[in-house]
């Protein structure tokens, strides 16, 4: 443990720490969740990060991994940001599922009111955004922006 990242391994045991973290990499390996890595300052995905490192770990990684990294932003509190997600090649839907449930559960933790991406990869579907339980959100030419609200119509 360290002033700039904290592993938490227990829900039961982190839900505080996890509260008071505001940006974090969640990583699920062989269908099952690992950590939650919570960090000082939120992933910035940049052009070249994505390209570059994100292409590299995707072929070079073993195992069945994933990691998806959040940050809740400063001026909207009761959002969560996914900001980007990194596969190793031998991922399984089971992997990524595991990772996404552990996102909503520390958006209950934090208690969001909804989670908000930019899917800016084209091989990713609509669809499958349906099928996580993310919706259409502010239609733009050049993103594809998606909301994920974490209440229950009344």
């Amino acid at each position: 443990m360290s002033w700039w990242y904290e592993p938490v391994t227990d829900f039961a045991k982190g839900a505080e720490t996890i509260r008071r973290w505001r940006s974090g990499v969640i990583d699920c390996r062989d269908g099952r969740f690992h950590h939650v890595g919570l960090r000082l300052l939120p992933k910035l995905a940049a052009a070249p990060d994505i390209r570059l490192l994100g292409n590299w770990r995707h072929r070079w990684w073993p195992g069945d991994r994933c990691l998806l990294y959040y940050h809740q932003p400063w001026r909207f509190r009761n959002f969560l940001v996914l900001q980007y997600i990194v596969s190793s090649r031998e991922a399984t839907l089971g992997t990524l599922a595991r990772a996404m449930e552990t996102l909503d559960e520390v958006a209950r933790l934090k208690q969001s009111d909804a989670i908000l991406c930019d899917v800016a990869n084209w091989r990713i579907s609509d669809r499958v955004m349906l099928r996580c339980g993310f919706e259409p959100h502010c239609p733009s030419r050049w993103h594809r922006h998606f909301i994920k609200r974490m209440y229950k119509d009344t």
